[in-house]
């Protein structure tokens, strides 16, 4: 009896030690655009339409989640692994009209250097597009006593009993990739909404990032449908 007591005492102590660790952050659009206000209103749209549409992920530099690492080095990164996304996504942008393909930025076009979206462009012409859809996740974790940033480690057997939220972003722009031409921009946000005592594991905290990473970028498809619309309407 002694023995097992021990044994049960041990593997509380080891589920009061387990972590999780926040994911990285997003990166601000603006901040990657690489263009000063001259050059910015000398821009003009160049994209032949009916279009093909490169897609990418950029995230801050050295991100880091459980299911995902970025790619490249400099201003930002660049994430390839599909872990919010799914097939039904890309399809469901390739379905608007005037798009006769879309293309996700594979990890073999990425530069190792990433500096601007002039960058992310020449990614996107080797796949022969006319416009990059540039998009970014940026999520964040609260409970009633703290917030967590990006990575942050969490002591699971720590967390007060109280109500905790996920919440994530997605922002978005389309890009011309000849000229930089920004068509436009957007954003949405979506939360998870639960107590503290529901993330017993890390794997549940993961799941509650997933499931408000996801809902964010399925929102956001709308909204991107929602700006295509409105770019064939202005420049198709």
């Amino acid at each position: 009896m002694k023995r097992l007591a021990l044994i049960a005492l041990a593997a509380g102590l080891l589920a009061a030690c387990s972590t999780y660790t926040t994911p990285g952050a997003g990166v601000a659009l603006g901040s990657i655009i690489g263009a000063d206000v001259a050059e910015a209103m000398a821009r003009e749209p160049a994209a032949v339409f009916p279009s093909r549409m490169a897609i990418v992920r950029v995230a801050a530099p050295g991100y880091v989640s459980r299911s995902s690492v970025g790619v490249g080095e400099g201003a930002f990164s660049v994430v390839t692994t599909r872990d919010i996304e799914t097939d039904e996504s890309f399809q469901r942008l390739g379905r608007m009209p005037g798009i006769t393909a879309v293309a996700p930025v594979s990890r073999l076009l990425v530069p190792a250097h990433l500096g601007s979206v002039a960058d992310l462009r020449a990614s996107a012409a080797q796949l022969r597009a006319d416009v990059v859809l540039i998009y970014t996740i940026d999520t964040r974790f609260r409970t009633e006593s703290a917030e967590l940033g990006p990575l942050q480690t969490i002591a699971l057997g720590f967390l007060p009993s109280k109500k905790a939220v996920v919440t994530a972003t997605c922002a978005f722009m389309i890009v011309d990739v000849r000229t930089g031409f920004i068509y436009g921009t957007g954003e949405t946000t979506a939360m998870q909404d639960q107590r503290t005592n529901v993330w017993g594991t890390d794997n549940a905290i993961e799941e509650a990032r997933l499931r408000a990473e996801r809902q964010a970028f399925e929102d956001g498809l709308g909204e991107i449908e929602k700006l295509w619309a409105s770019v064939m309407r202005e420049h198709g």
